[in-house]
């Protein structure tokens, strides 16, 4: 029967080849040819995942961008990449000599006998250029092979083995690597791809409910939402009785998180780890996961030490990567600069392997240094996360000390500061424990559900200033 899309309503599925082939008619009527490069802007949609087969088939450079970027910096990315053809779900915002509007390649027939062929684009050097989240820097423009991403692709279906009968709903937009992932992973398993209302998670389940979904993908930060949603709406527990694999990735996964989704739902949170630059590394996959799992087959995961030699296992390091499916080169405006990776790719994260080959990973290779310490501020929201609730920390200069450490915990529930204060000085050594406790409802998120670290800290600087008093410093406040 082969690979079908359901929309957000939840009525009757189409055929995600049939849909592609129409697309890719409509398209290669319209002019586009074989290496023309092409930028897809647009949110989820069934029509968008049709149209990214629609695209592979056609043997084009696809380049993805999130649907909330702004027009100024989509104008000025189509610049940067060089594009021919603009396909979004907002033309009117676009100036570009060749804008195709995503609804109109909805609803047209394929050619007779039409079936989705992916070797001319696999062979193809540029075949997808994504951009980085930016967690760390400005975005860049990431380029991969078709071999590196079908690649990728089939080493995470030979690990997770997708079925016919599978029902895919992601909570994650499809213009980033994980988000496409899944909508490749549905027509190479033939399964149900149901594109949901991902930012309304009470939507979401009722349409999981629906459609029998059996997968489900989100960020850390969604399913502490979706874990509020249902303390607030227990009958929605039925409605997602079908879900078999609940999966995360794309930030770490806290203590804090996983025991109570476990506890309110009856099954783990299945973490993973990859990255833009790399496509799906590890997996953790029942009946016993542990962290984010093991290395897909033919990936090298190791930690490295910060004198670069190998690290024993448990102990923390750098992630390192080796795989065939790495990315090859950056792009800007001066074109493509090929990357070389002979020596492994450094992902900048930090984490540790434990003696079975599992990877843990505890954030962003970032460390400050406090009163004679050296700290991992990810590494502690990991512990501090077993008060109940989300934890981020804000690093603040201090002169006297080195740093401050400002606790942002989201708490919707409102709850006392000073009690926060306690809980996270009891679970902490006092070394780590915090200068200021900031309590706000929800923790400001980025386009890719991860949280953003650029805002939550100008909240912080608003709260206290750049340099908080040492005199202060302690005074748990809640931001109003």
């Amino acid at each position: 029967m082969g690979a079908r899309l359901v929309g957000s309503g939840g009525g009757g599925a189409i055929g995600m080849e049939s849909a592609a082939g129409g697309a890719a008619r409509v398209l290669r009527d319209a002019g586009m040819r074989a290496g023309d490069r092409v930028l897809l802007w647009a949110d989820n949609d069934t029509s968008y995942a049709a149209v990214v087969l629609a695209l592979i088939h056609l043997d084009v450079s696809l380049v993805l961008l999130d649907h909330r970027q702004t027009p100024a910096d989509t104008a000025a990315t189509a610049r940067t990449a060089g594009v021919s053809w603009v396909i979004t779900d907002m033309p009117d915002t676009m100036a570009h000599e060749r804008v195709v509007p995503l609804e109109s390649l909805a609803g047209h027939s394929p050619e007779p006998g039409f079936s989705v062929v992916a070797g001319p684009w696999r062979e193809r050097s540029d075949a997808l250029i994504t951009w980085s989240s930016g967690t760390t820097g400005n975005p860049k423009g990431i380029v991969r092979t078709g071999e590196a991403f079908l690649g990728n692709l089939e080493r995470t279906q030979r690990r997770f083995g997708y079925r016919p009968d599978d029902v895919l709903m992601p909570l994650l937009p499809f213009s980033h690597q994980w988000g496409l992932s899944l909508i490749l992973l549905t027509w190479l398993s033939g399964a149900t791809l149901v594109v949901a209302p991902y930012t309304r998670i009470d939507r979401a389940l009722r349409l999981a409910g629906r459609t029998g979904v059996t997968t489900v993908d989100a960020a850390p930060a969604t399913y502490h939402s979706l874990l509020n949603v249902l303390a607030r709406h227990p009958g929605l527990r039925d409605a997602v009785a079908s879900v078999e694999r609940w999966c995360t990735g794309g930030a770490p996964l806290h203590t804090g998180l996983g025991e109570r989704f476990a506890e309110t739902m009856g099954r783990p949170l299945l973490d993973g780890y990859g990255s833009t630059e790399a496509g799906n590394i590890t997996f953790a996959l029942p009946p016993r996961p542990v962290a984010c799992g093991r290395p897909l087959d033919g990936v090298e995961v190791w930690i490295a030490t910060p004198g670069g030699e190998r690290a024993a296992p448990g102990a923390t390091g750098e992630i390192w990567v080796r795989s065939p499916d790495l990315f090859t080169g950056h792009l800007d405006a001066d074109g493509i600069t090929p990357v070389d990776h002979g020596a492994g790719y450094r992902t900048g994260d930090l984490g540790f392997q434990d003696a079975d080959g599992n990877l843990h990973v505890l954030g962003r290779r970032f460390a400050v240094h406090r009163s004679g310490h050296t700290l991992y501020p990810e590494a502690i929201e990991r512990t501090a996360e077993r008060c109940g609730r989300p934890v981020k920390i804000v690093a603040l200069d201090d002169d006297r000390r080195g740093a401050q450490l400002v606790f942002v915990v989201a708490d919707p529930d409102g709850g006392a500061p000073h009690v926060w204060w306690e809980r996270l000085r009891a679970l902490l050594p006092a070394y780590e424990q915090p200068n200021r406790v900031l309590v706000v409802d929800r923790l400001p998120l980025n386009r890719t559900g991860k949280v953003d670290a650029a805002e939550l800290r100008r909240v912080v600087l608003s709260e206290f200033g750049p340099e908080p008093s040492p005199a202060a410093a302690g005074a748990p406040v809640r931001r109003t």
